[in-house]
């Protein structure tokens, strides 16, 4: 498919720098299949629009400080370099993106933090070597640490890698550590937030339960690949970063009992649609999962597993929304997002959210 027809215009100000407070007192615009018209609902609702025996899917995930300031050493000479780990290799291995990766080559040195003379603890620097370059800005770092000792050092050195669209219009800050993270995150590995499970509050979880709707967890370790746009004209020409996740055996089969009871599978976020996607067999039976996946969701994709999307509003020209026009319907979410900007909905990762029913 032609990735013009997954564009659309947004003005600026529809892009939220900010989350709204409390985070459930979001907005969320309810879509149905069909001709059912639009409804705007605030996430606090959601169990109101939801079913006893329905179940939600999270992803815990959680984000790690993955964007550090370097030094490149060459000789002589030096230069500053931004790197944005996006994908462990190994326990001293990370590929990343750097910016400007010209000034990098296979083989130079990076320098991150300060190295203050005398000073009795390594951690107040971290070294890395590049030692693969790839399309796109694309590194492969080795770092001098590894495991848990690297661990520390990038969770001291680095900065939380707020999307683009906020970083470039104000700075990181003490408020978004825990703004950009979800209440429910707890597997070290992502570099950026699962956005839809922003908006989940203890009380919504008091309220769901109440309501006899499930909750499961999974975990997908999102990378900033989630982030780059899409550059080929056709959508077959266009290839995703893997991510590494996982859903357990008794996840799995709790999904599946769920749905031979008749309830629904409610994917929190396209990052735990992808990994159940992944996870489903073609008849919709949901295995154990661990591994790498890099499914690309597009209109005409037969989904197998999830009957409920809750997601929030994506970028134009984006993998995500090529998703979820797979899931509710090109025509459908176009009129859905137009719907949205003219009734002021706030946009991305901290914006407002959407219930998606499946086509």
């Amino acid at each position: 498919m032609h990735v013009d027809l997954f564009d659309f215009e947004l003005p600026e100000d529809r892009i939220a720098l900010r989350p709204v407070e409390p985070r459930d007192a979001a907005r969320m615009l309810v879509v149905r299949p069909d001709a059912a018209p639009f409804e705007d609902r605030i996430v606090r609702e959601l169990p109101d629009l939801l079913q006893p025996g329905d179940v939600l899917v999270l992803n815990d995930t959680k984000v790690i400080p993955s964007r550090l300031y370097g030094l490149r050493v060459r000789e002589e000479t030096a230069a500053r370099v931004e790197i944005m780990l996006h994908k462990r290799e190994g326990a001293d291995l990370w590929r990343a993106f750097a910016r400007p990766a010209k000034k990098l080559n296979v083989g130079d040195r990076i320098r991150f933090g300060e190295h203050a003379e005398g000073t009795v603890c390594e951690l107040t620097h971290l070294d890395a070597e590049v030692i693969a370059k790839g399309e796109g800005g694309d590194v492969t770092l080795r770092f001098a640490f590894s495991g848990p000792a690297l661990d520390e050092a990038i969770a001291r050195l680095g900065e939380l890698p707020l999307p683009p669209y906020i970083a470039g219009k104000r700075p990181t800050d003490d408020k978004d550590v825990a703004d950009y993270q979800t209440v429910y995150a707890r597997d070290e590995g992502a570099v950026a937030a699962p956005t839809a499970g922003l908006h989940f509050t203890d009380d919504l979880f008091r309220r769901l339960d109440e309501r006899g709707i499930a909750r499961h967890f999974v975990t997908l370790h999102v990378g900033a690949g989630t982030f780059l746009p899409v550059k080929a004209e056709d959508t077959k020409d266009h290839k995703m970063h893997a991510e590494w996740g996982t859903v357990s055996e008794e996840t799995a089969r709790a999904l599946n009992e769920a749905k031979a009871r008749g309830g629904r599978i409610v994917a929190v976020g396209t990052t735990s649609l992808r990994l159940l996607e992944s996870a489903a067999r073609e008849d919709g039976t949901i295995m154990p999962f661990s591994g790498e996946t890099a499914i690309f969701i597009t209109p005409g994709y037969r989904f197998k597993a999830v009957d409920v999307l809750m997601t929030n509003f994506h970028l134009p020209r984006s993998t995500l929304f090529m998703l979820v026009s797979a899931f509710a319907g090109l025509e459908r979410m176009q009129a859905a997002y137009r719907h949205a900007i003219a009734g002021g909905y706030r946009f991305y990762s901290y914006g407002d959210g959407s219930l998606l029913f499946r086509a």
